[in-house]
């Protein structure tokens, strides 16, 4: 009863703070949508401020009323005034708070690439638009069969997306393996990888071409319940995940990761999935490390 009770209180309490704060979000989001030249980049800022001070709630939400210890590591070095490119596992929605726990108010407020289709989506379109979501366009290879004229079209929209971030620092988030892990995941994929799914090299690699130039580092995130289950969102709010570890290490990045077409040049998508394979290699063995300190 007292796990349920936790439950509820801390999601009426989280939907409290979500109401109460949508509502000067859309206020400036609409502002942006008619604010000439400038005044658009202070409407951005001030949609940032508030989507920071949301999650800040959250996490304060988090700590008066469940019991979680959020253990950190690394990022020591973490800057608000630089762009970074974060690559992380993926397991469960618990991921979310943990990477606002690591990373919110120490690096620019994160923002994930969407499809162009979401910005139709009543309200959150909005919001997304407003908070500089890059909205990008890909194009299937059967389609540019059909319309060649077309090549490269896809990545010219989304770096057109991301002009903005030439005039703020930003935080990418990019989850390689495209969905939570489970363990029938792994087994259907033949993963060679212990604690992970195989990743998809394909949309780092449209990340890095897009915005390359603007990145300075990237943050290699792993995750870790050292619970013999991964938990729920429901979980969370319950109290009932007593800890999670949240590994963070600084890499640089090579400018050869983005100087090459990953579509059409064999030798270069080769380089960026050698790249990809041994960050997997390497944050297998990382969990696996991590899971072993409760032993």
């Amino acid at each position: 009863m007292r796990r349920l009770l936790t439950g509820c209180f801390v999601t009426l309490l989280l939907l409290l703070n979500t109401l109460v704060l949508f509502g000067p979000l859309m206020v400036f989001a609409l502002l942006k949508l008619v604010a000439p030249g400038r005044l658009r980049d202070y409407m951005s800022w001030a949609v940032m401020w508030i989507a920071e001070t949301w999650a800040e709630i959250d996490k304060l939400i988090f700590s008066l009323c469940i019991p979680t210890q959020w253990d950190i590591r690394g990022g020591d070095d973490l800057r608000g005034d630089t762009s970074y490119l974060v690559i992380s596992n993926h397991q469960s929605w618990v991921d979310i708070p943990a990477l606002i726990q690591a990373l919110n108010r120490r690096t620019p407020f994160f923002k994930f690439f969407l499809k162009k289709e979401l910005i139709w989506v009543p309200f959150l379109g909005l919001a997304w638009w407003a908070l500089d979501y890059p909205f990008m366009k890909r194009y299937t290879k059967a389609f540019l069969a059909k319309h060649p004229e077309l090549a490269g079209q896809d990545l010219k929209i989304t770096k057109e997306a991301c002009e903005l971030f030439k005039r703020q620092p930003v935080t990418v988030v990019n989850y390689l393996e495209g969905t939570r892990f489970s363990e029938a995941k792994r087994k259907q994929q033949g993963s060679p990888f212990t604690r992970l799914l195989k990743p998809k090299a394909g949309g780092v690699a449209f990340v890095l071409a897009a915005m390359g130039e603007q990145l300075d580092a990237v943050l290699d995130v792993t995750v870790v319940y050292p619970q013999d289950r991964i938990p729920g969102f429901w979980d969370l709010i319950c109290g009932s995940v007593p800890k999670v570890i949240i590994d963070i290490r600084t890499r640089e990045l090579d400018p050869a990761l983005w100087q090459g077409d990953y579509e059409n040049d064999p030798a270069f998508r080769q380089t960026v999935q050698d790249w990809v394979n041994q960050l997997w290699t390497e944050k297998d063995a990382r969990i696996e490390q991590l899971r072993a300190e409760r032993l």
